[in-house]
């Protein structure tokens, strides 16, 4: 796993472009290109510097750049099972949508599960 993948992806998601991103970081159009192509890893004021342009904390980057090669192999299942609905939530946390726009768009593709009631009474 590389963390330049989260960031592109982020910075994919939100139409920032590069140069512009990396101006607000103060780096390199170059370095930060070499970041999301893996080829350099951000040193931690860099990273600060992203995840404070884009509002978000770094634990988000990492989550979104996560590759089934990153898991154990026993542990492929869960991440296959798990890992569809985790990055989707994280990218809401980038999104720039108003949360009550999430809310309702999350709301159309999910029905909540209905339990019946069951009596607790002793009969």
């Amino acid at each position: 796993m590389h963390p330049g993948q989260g960031i592109r992806s982020i910075r994919r998601k939100l139409n920032v472009p590069q140069n512009e991103l990396a101006r607000k970081c103060g780096i390199s159009q170059t370095s930060l290109s070499l970041i999301e192509t893996g080829v350099k890893r951000p040193g931690k004021k860099t990273m600060e510097k992203i995840c404070e342009t884009f509002d978000i904390p770094e634990s988000i980057i990492y989550i979104i750049a996560m590759q089934e090669s990153d898991v154990p192999a026993s542990k492929v299942g869960m991440y296959r099972l798990v890992y569809p609905s985790m990055v989707s939530l994280a990218l809401q946390m980038v999104s720039t949508e108003p949360v009550e726009t999430i809310t309702a768009v999350y709301k159309s593709f999910h029905n909540p599960i209905v339990y019946p009631q069951v009596s607790l009474k002793a009969s």
